[in-house]
């Protein structure tokens, strides 16, 4: 056999620094490319988010808005006479039930005793119109069992009703309604309710709850049949504000708090339908609040229906062009109740 020759060790060969240079220049062109799909999907995600709350705010304002036009000015009953025995209810906004079932503001017109306008937190945005609505509240309320104007009580269905000392109501049957103040409630204990004289702000001027109003002790006799509603009467006043985190909101204000409902409206813009009380006749087109001179069932052009135009604006610069989203927002809105 012929003797193994030893074999020579072979040197290992590494990268040439072309080579490395190649491999470092194609990897940053894959980390390029990666990161270049993430930040893409990343803007997508935040311009979808955006959208979403800008529809989201603009469903809120819609729907909140929409319901209490739509009772503005009615009663459970349907009842057309409407009794108002609270003390000087003309001196207070949320106590003037005969004022009319809304009142517009145009942009520069001031909602002297509701909300002021300027920069502060909760003020009023100058230039952005608002609108103040009077109806009764679909949740606090209570049927009527029987009705003692002489001690000023009624009993209701259910002690769960909901209803305070000092709440403003309104009262109806098939016949008529009342605004009254209760100065003697126990939700929750009692189904007796009291509307006395002599107690509570504004108060009441009589006992009487009927029409036409007598602010005597016992003032028109009035007994509400079995079968009425009691509703806590639900004022509001619908403006755009300006929010604690410096941008602005669809605010609501009643007559205890103003209230943030959502952010991101940054204009509201009203404009209503009239009809005319003499003729029947229908405006031919939208009028502007501020053509309106009565908004009470006393005027002449009536209005009917609300247009309701929001500016709705994204709380961050999510857009292709990396600037805030804008979007408006129009819907109509019938006043039932002086839709018939």
């Amino acid at each position: 056999m012929r003797p193994a020759v030893p074999r020579t060790p072979r040197h290992q060969a590494g990268f040439s620094l072309v080579e490395l240079m190649i491999a470092l220049v194609l990897g940053l062109i894959l980390i390029i490319g990666a990161a270049s799909v993430y930040v893409t999907n990343q803007q997508a995600a935040r311009t979808n988010e955006g959208l979403a709350r800008l529809q989201e705010s603009g469903r809120i304002a819609f729907e909140l808005m929409s319901r209490e036009m739509r009772q503005a000015g009615g009663n459970a009953c349907g009842a057309t006479l409407v009794a108002n025995v609270l003390n000087n209810p003309s001196n207070n906004w949320y106590t003037d039930f005969d004022a009319g079932p809304v009142i517009g503001y145009e942009g520069n017109a001031p909602a002297t005793g509701i909300v002021a306008t300027g920069t502060a937190v909760g003020q009023r945005v100058n230039g952005t119109d608002a609108i103040m609505i009077m109806g009764p509240n679909p949740v606090d309320n209570a049927t009527i069992v029987t009705h003692n104007p002489t001690a000023a009580e009624f009993s209701l269905n259910t002690s769960n009703h909901g209803i305070a000392d000092g709440d403003v109501v309104l009262v109806c049957d098939s016949q008529s309604a009342a605004v009254t103040q209760i100065t003697n409630a126990q939700p929750g204990v009692n189904v007796t309710i009291v509307h006395n004289t002599g107690l509570g702000t504004p108060g009441n001027c009589t006992k009487g709850l009927g029409y036409p109003v007598l602010c005597t002790t016992n003032g028109t006799p009035k007994t509400f049949a079995g079968g009425g509603i009691v509703s806590k009467l639900n004022p509001g006043f619908w403006y755009i504000g300006n929010n604690p985190r410096g941008g602005r909101s669809l605010y609501r204000a009643s007559s205890t708090a103003q209230v943030e409902i959502t952010d991101g409206v940054v204009d509201m813009q009203l404009q209503y339908l009239t009809r005319n009380a003499t003729s029947g006749n229908l405006a031919l087109d939208w009028v502007d609040g501020s053509t309106i001179t009565n908004w009470s069932n006393a005027g002449t052009e009536l209005p009917v229906a609300v247009r309701v135009q929001l500016s709705l604006q994204s709380l961050q610069n999510v857009g292709t062009d990396q600037q805030t989203l804008n979007r408006v927002q129009v819907y109509s809105v019938t006043l039932r109740n002086r839709a018939l």
